[in-house]
């Protein structure tokens, strides 16, 4: 790490002594209930990191939501800088598991990995941002401001959180999403230094259609009766069939339902729909197809309606992400770590970053695996790795952009 100006090796120091501070707060923080629809767990977990914060020098706002956890917000000003845009660290602190999953699955270590509730996805990615952020508060060295956003809803499509991101995001200069990086097929981190993060995400629209029938006796009147099951049955194929793996367009019916008794003509029926793509120019297109599939009968008398209930914009590879992707990968090479980037049909709240032109780098956070599930799991020793990655790539894009 000779090539590392005074003021870099400062930083990073700084960083590579707080290991066991590290590991001590993703306890905290993963022992925390915070399911995003349990507003007071993750407003507690926002505590934490607001507490954490406040402790190391940084100003904090705290942005309520009367449904949704509240979004936190940390800020580190740098009044002599040419170019008053932040750079901007983002991450959410909401799980996916219900209520009551750290009692029964606590913070563990075992054979150099973390798990717990939300080891991965993202509390590690939240900790090294702020331990980032109190170097920064603690050393010095940064010749932008810094902003840390850490928001409450994104595993259900940050229905409270996107305006505030892409609200940051156009006061940013540029945005680093700690979301977890992933060991390439094979590597093993401890002996090969290999890390993949993300090139690009998909779009996602998740729906729901609602279909009307009428109601009937189904043995005496069945002749009366219009199904809406029926009706549902027909298109199931036929939204399925937008599929197109060429583009990478895919549509999943992912739940079903409907009914009133197994002796009536159904008088309703409903279904989930889940579209991913690729770039924003598909989007409209797609959902247009759906809608007229939905809201088209098949059976004469029925009707049906087509609701978005959540939205995330892909995010697309642009000249400027490009820039950032190769200051980062040079930054991990100063820890002897080999950086490679893939497409993922996952999507984050770096999409709604990247459509308001921000340039944004996703998946920087430490290396994780098997999200969503109890087998989820976090590589402890890139905790450390990778807040000085992120901290030497932060620094080294705001020097190019000042």
């Amino acid at each position: 790490m000779s090539d590392l100006t005074p003021e870099e090796a400062r930083v990073t120091a700084w960083l590579g002594a707080r290991k066991d501070e590290m590991v001590a707060l993703l306890r905290e923080m993963v022992d925390t209930d915070s399911g995003s629809y349990d507003k007071a767990g993750v407003d507690r977990a926002g505590q934490v990191v607001a507490a954490f914060h406040q402790r190391n020098g940084l100003a904090v706002e705290t942005i309520p939501d009367s449904r949704y956890g509240d979004a936190v917000k940390a800020l580190l000003p740098n009044p002599a800088a040419n170019d008053q845009r932040p750079v901007l660290l983002l991450g959410h602190r909401d799980t996916v598991f219900p209520q009551g999953e750290p009692g029964r699955r606590p913070f563990t270590v075992k054979g150099g990995r973390a798990y717990g509730p939300g080891v991965a996805d993202m509390k590690a990615g939240i900790v090294i941002e702020a331990f980032v952020a109190a170097a920064f508060a603690s050393c010095g060295g940064l010749s932008a401001p810094l902003m840390m956003l850490t928001t409450s809803d994104e595993e259900i499509a940050s229905p409270s959180s996107r305006p505030i991101i892409e609200a940051a995001a156009r006061e940013a200069r540029c945005v680093f999403n700690a979301e977890p990086s992933r060991l390439p097929a094979g590597s093993d981190f401890a002996t090969d230094r290999r890390q993949s993060i993300t090139s690009g995400r998909k779009g996602g629209v998740f729906m729901r259609a609602e279909f009307t029938g009428k109601a009937a006796h189904s043995g005496a009147n069945y002749d009366k009766g219009v199904s809406a099951i029926v009706d549902l049955g027909h298109k199931i194929p036929r939204l399925q069939g937008l599929t197109d793996l060429e583009r990478g367009v895919t549509v999943n019916v992912g739940l079903i339902g409907g009914g009133q008794t197994v002796n009536t003509v159904a008088p309703h029926a409903w279904c989930e729909i889940d579209l991913r793509y690729v770039t924003a120019a598909q989007r409209d297109e797609l959902v247009g197809a759906i809608r007229a599939i939905v809201e088209t009968p098949v059976v004469a008398g029925t009707t049906g309606a087509l609701t978005i209930k959540g939205e995330f914009l892909p995010l697309e590879r642009t000249p400027e992400s490009t820039a950032l992707f190769e200051t980062y990968r040079d930054a991990a090479a100063a820890f002897g770590i080999s950086v490679s980037a893939e497409f993922t049909g996952g999507c984050a709240d770096s999409g709604f970053t990247a459509a308001q032109g921000c340039p944004t780098l996703c998946s920087v956070g430490p290396i994780g695996g098997m999200a969503h599930t109890p087998d989820e799991f976090l590589e402890i020793e890139s905790l450390v790795p990778a807040a000085q990655t992120l901290a030497l790539a932060v620094m080294r894009t705001a020097a190019r952009m000042e």
